[in-house]
């Protein structure tokens, strides 16, 4: 088996010399918006809505299984079913 330095020597062909040469740079304002801006927010309305408990033990499942919120999963259904019957 060849040492490491004499299987590299093929490939570096063109070996770059780099000088001290000066580099010009700026700095550059903070452009990128706040994390909190990235947040879709939509209004939300509150309410009670009974489950059996065969659907809240899936969805509680699931969520804890993707270490997310078993709510947000159930209002991301109806929104998509809402979103397809508009179609």
């Amino acid at each position: 088996m060849p040492d490491i330095g004499e299987r590299e020597k093929p490939y570096m062909k063109n070996i770059i010399k780099y000088s001290n040469e000066p580099i010009e740079a700026r700095v550059i304002s903070d452009f990128l918006p706040s994390p909190e801006s990235l947040i879709l927010k939509e209004k939300k309305t509150r309410v009670t809505l009974t489950l059996t408990q065969k659907s809240l033990d899936f969805f509680k499942t699931a969520a804890k299984k993707h270490s997310a919120s078993y709510q947000a999963m159930i209002r991301r259904l109806l929104d998509y079913y809402v979103a397809n019957q508009n179609a």
